[in-house]
């Protein structure tokens, strides 16, 4: 049963699709990421592409987020997704859900001129989306953004993509986050 880690909505029970096509981000890797990311999240916009039932961008609205975007194309995934905000929502902050590939939705948000201080990517590990996904997520950071891409710790990604450049890279058990920014733009 995944959970809310921390900030107002600590402790709420999220509801997950039935079956194995999502892979819920466990609590540990949730707490490495949270702890990196803190200073970033009160008030940012954040983008959780890939996002199953939630779990990620809900933790970043209870931490404080201004607007999470979810992006997901599984209907079971969205549905646990919407019953999960429906029941957060008088804690959270501005929610916005798309059922779409996330590379359909990253371009439309790209080229719609969106942009997000936070962008998560968590696609199935043995796909071939992550180095694509990324790429596109150059233009959708926010000056001093940063692009997280959670993976298998044994699949290596690139050290840069596109005009993203790898800052910092955490393993929690077999999971590994891999943060990339504008080159120039800092670190984690």
């Amino acid at each position: 049963m995944t959970r809310i880690i921390a900030g107002r909505g600590k402790g709420r029970r999220l509801k997950a699709p039935k079956g194995s096509d999502t892979r819920p981000t466990g609590a540990r890797v949730r707490q490495a990421l949270f702890d990196i990311l803190a200073p970033v999240v009160p008030g940012c916009q954040f983008l959780d592409a890939f996002a199953g039932a939630g779990g990620i961008g809900l933790e970043a609205l209870s931490r404080g987020a201004a607007r999470v975007v979810f992006v997901d194309r599984a209907g079971v995934a969205v549905s646990a997704l919407r019953e999960n905000l429906q029941a957060l929502r008088p804690l959270l902050g501005e929610a916005e859900v798309y059922r779409q590939d996330a590379r359909v939705a990253l371009q439309a948000f790209a080229d719609g001129g969106s942009s997000f201080h936070v962008v998560y990517v968590d696609p199935p590990y043995e796909s071939d989306l992550y180095e694509p996904v990324l790429e596109l997520t150059g233009r959708l950071l926010a000056p001093g953004g940063v692009a997280v891409a959670e993976h298998f710790h044994k699949r290596p990604l690139p050290e840069r993509i596109g005009a993203l450049v790898r800052t910092r890279s955490k393993r929690v058990g077999d999971h590994r986050l891999s943060f990339y920014r504008r080159q120039g733009e800092g670190s984690a």
